[in-house]
């Protein structure tokens, strides 16, 4: 009888040692994760305020306006006249 108290107390011990471990273990990946989840979430601010950036800039660049004026100014481009435009019938 004392033998196999012995052996309980010794799987016991085991037992709760292996619990401690993975607790242990549970808590620093759950750190970790925090971590990872934290400096994704800066990331994506960061894209967002890229992306709005961008889209400013998109705007921007593609106004009919300041197109035409770059074509006119950079290109010397110039509208056709009447002379140089064919209508094509359907």
């Amino acid at each position: 009888m004392k033998f196999f108290l012995h052996i309980m107390t010794l799987i016991l011990a085991v037992a709760l040692l292996t619990s401690a471990l993975a607790l242990i273990w549970v808590r620093h990946e759950n750190r970790q994760m925090f971590i990872k989840l934290q400096q994704l979430q800066q990331q994506r601010e960061q894209l967002q305020q890229e992306e709005t950036q961008l889209r400013l800039e998109y705007s921007t660049w593609s106004h009919s306006h300041r197109i035409d004026t770059l074509a006119r100014q950079q290109l010397h481009m110039q509208p056709p006249d009447a002379t140089q435009k064919k209508w094509i019938k359907p």
